[in-house]
């Protein structure tokens, strides 16, 4: 019987990891090219109880994030880039470890290099003119960038084999693991210039989840409180 009190235990651990992906995703329901974190679940080890077959319960797995292409809206920024098709711009950070991202909120840092929202270098590095604003920089759909007609670099999409299997680096980042694979170069997307790509999070989906979570949770502790009931009835009977 102890073992379904483990189980059961377990089995709100797993919820807890649900609970806390999905209330992740709402918080950055409105986070430029945020993507849903998946959360699954797997049997833990089936073992024996008076000879019989007992589960151990479940645990929570992550799936990686769900790359479908969020909604592309107007931004105020003249050189934001939204991504339309699979892909990913690459940019590299303070550490050198390389990013992935579909935020293409980009800025002129003070060095006068064009740079993620968060400050992370492009890759290829592209260098603004002396003296050049955001206002004067066009982004063609193959990511040309040109001031005042002239070409000065180009921001070139990447992809990966499987999306799903990227690791998050905060950010709306990521980086490529053994499960997605490496960094291959695409010109299968574009980019338009002057939109965003929006948090793909369904945020009715993600509410009704978290209560089916929440409920799932509080079954498992009302089943563990149950068992703990029975456990102390059957101690009673065993000292009479």
């Amino acid at each position: 019987m102890a073992n379904g009190i483990y189980a059961a235990a377990a089995g709100m651990a797993a919820q807890q990891t649900r609970i806390d992906a999905i209330a992740n995703d709402l918080a950055n329901s409105d986070t430029t090219g945020y993507k849903t974190q998946q959360v699954g679940f797997a049997d833990l080890l089936y073992g024996s109880e008076d000879g019989v077959s007992v589960g151990g319960g479940s645990e929570a797995i992550n799936l990686g994030p769900a790359m479908q292409e969020g909604t592309l809206a107007a931004s105020d920024n003249p050189i934001a880039v939204g991504i339309n098709g699979p892909g990913f711009i690459q940019a590299r950070d303070s550490a050198g470890s390389t990013l992935l991202t579909r935020n293409g909120d980009l800025q002129i840092d003070a060095s006068g290099q064009l740079v993620t929202s968060d400050g992370n270098q492009l890759v290829p590095p592209i260098t603004v003119p002396k003296g050049t604003t955001a206002g004067d920089l066009t982004i063609s759909s193959n990511g040309t960038v040109s001031a005042h007609g002239k070409s000065i670099g180009q921001i070139k999409l990447v992809s990966v084999a499987a999306p799903s299997g990227l690791q998050a680096a905060g950010q709306s980042s990521y980086v490529t693991t053994t499960a997605s694979g490496g960094v291959t170069s695409t010109t299968n997307s574009t980019l338009e210039q002057g939109k965003l790509e929006q948090s793909n999070v369904d945020v009715a989906q993600a509410m009704s989840s978290l209560l089916d979570a929440q409920n799932n949770y509080s079954l498992l502790s009302h089943a563990i409180t149950t068992q703990d009931q029975l456990l102390q009835m059957a101690n009673q009977l065993r000292q009479t």
